[in-house]
């Protein structure tokens, strides 16, 4: 389990950073602290789905795991994109993204274009990032995860009550 709260908080801060370097004037995320929880939620959905997806026997060719990755991911993930900017929108009265002005969007906060983004950077985080992310993660102390999951419902909760 601390494996999946590494690879949150990792995400999330990366996340963040890589948000707030290539979208100019742009506040990523809701909370205070320097993450955006839904690259951590969703880099930990991909490790799910993949697990779950090499631990069936009848899927041994590579390509048809890459493949339902893709889809599967590509799916959930823009599931989990859409019930975060609902989330956001409800609790602190917000959007901060809006893909009605995408080339194929549905609704609010999804659209295809995105959705084909989300498998692709799946594929890309199971099968590039994860092996050398793997040898950070494994590494980080105990202690860390516990600081930094206090630090991330201090951090939370905070947000909730100035919202």
């Amino acid at each position: 389990m601390i494996y999946y709260f590494n690879y949150f908080f990792l995400f999330s801060i990366l996340g963040h950073f890589v948000e707030t370097l290539f979208v100019p004037h742009f506040k990523s995320g809701i909370l205070f602290g320097w993450w955006t929880p839904v690259y951590g939620f969703g880099v930990v959905v991909i490790l799910w789905i993949g697990k779950w997806i090499q631990s069936y026997s009848f899927q041994k060719r590579k390509i048809f795991q890459i493949f339902c990755t893709y889809l599967i991911c590509m799916i959930l993930l823009s599931f989990l994109e859409m019930v975060g900017g609902y989330f956001i929108e409800w609790v602190f009265h917000q959007k901060f993204w809006n893909y009605k002005n995408h080339k194929f969007p549905i609704g609010t906060y999804i659209s295809l274009d995105m959705a084909n983004l989300w498998g692709i950077a799946s594929i890309f985080t199971l099968y590039v990032c994860k092996p050398i992310c793997d040898k950070i993660v494994q590494k980080i102390p105990k202690w860390v995860t516990f600081f930094l999951t206090f630090l991330f419902v201090l951090d939370f909760g905070i947000t909730i009550l100035k919202k």
